[in-house]
């Protein structure tokens, strides 16, 4: 499909419901999006659609994708699944599914691996597919307010990722191999249910954002102090830990920042 013919308007034939009516057509364009750098968009008119148009995916040029019933231009109801065709569309940098009822992300998302930024808040998953790790240009990745037990894994791969917000899931415990995200400056993971962070965590050095509140911790690592770069409690869009039971060490020297803490566990070594 040309350039040209993508920027034009087009309108489907009349697609079906299951119950065999006829729904209205959709038209939809592809637009030049200035938040995003320019790149070619999917505009969507059709609302009252029932399912996601299939043909969509035959838009191989398409590089910004959103659909999530909270944006403008999408669909008004919440995807259930993602269709295999996604694969198709590997011209993608951003792919916007949250707010919907996603409870699984096809393998065939790992064909995308020109993808920068994903966003899946607001579902129902539990688990990503093997084929996320190759999604190797992921820079931004939002999990929030999902059914996750454990940070996935596959997340630990990406290793041009800057931001990760996993934040009000049921996270209890992070996989020591979250050291190989050397670039992560933006990590929330406030409203989870961890009771103790890995060591490897203190590796981060280029982290800058951490949210730690509303969990289970009752002591932090060792090397804790190591993360210099974080405002720990002088600035609370920086970092934060409340409402957590802290005892090593206790909120009154996580407040002091890194140094402080550095000292603390300092001292108990001696």
């Amino acid at each position: 499909m040309s350039a040209g013919r993508l920027k034009s308007v087009q309108t489907s034939p009349s697609l079906y419901s299951s119950n065999g009516v006829a729904e209205k057509r959709w038209r939809y364009r592809i637009e030049v999006d200035p938040s995003n750098g320019g790149q070619k968009k999917l505009k969507l008119k059709g609302r009252e659609l029932l399912s996601l148009p299939l043909e969509i995916f035959d838009l191989g040029e398409l590089e910004v994708l959103e659909m999530s019933p909270e944006r403008q231009g999408c669909l008004n109801y919440r995807v259930g699944t993602v269709p295999r065709e996604i694969g198709k569309l590997a011209n993608l940098t951003v792919l916007n599914l949250d707010t919907n009822e996603l409870r699984e992300i096809p393998p065939e998302i790992g064909a995308l691996q020109k993808l920068e930024r994903l966003t899946l808040s607001n579902n129902q998953l539990s688990r990503l597919p093997a084929e996320t790790e190759r999604l190797q240009r992921l820079r931004s990745l939002h999990l929030a307010n999902n059914n996750f037990q454990e940070l996935p894994v596959q997340v630990c791969q990406l290793r041009r990722l800057s931001f990760l917000d996993a934040s009000d899931n049921r996270i209890e415990s992070i996989p020591r191999s979250i050291c190989n995200l050397e670039r992560l400056e933006t990590l929330l993971l406030y409203f989870n249910a961890l009771r103790s962070l890995p060591d490897s965590i203190c590796t981060l050095a280029s982290l800058c954002t951490l949210w730690l509140g509303k969990n289970h911790l009752k002591s932090l690592p060792a090397r804790f102090g190591h993360l210099v770069n974080l405002e720990w409690g002088r600035n609370h869009s920086s970092s934060n830990f409340e409402d957590n039971p802290l005892e090593s060490p206790p909120p009154e020297v996580c407040s002091g920042g890194p140094q402080e803490i550095s000292r603390y566990f300092a001292m108990w070594d001696e």
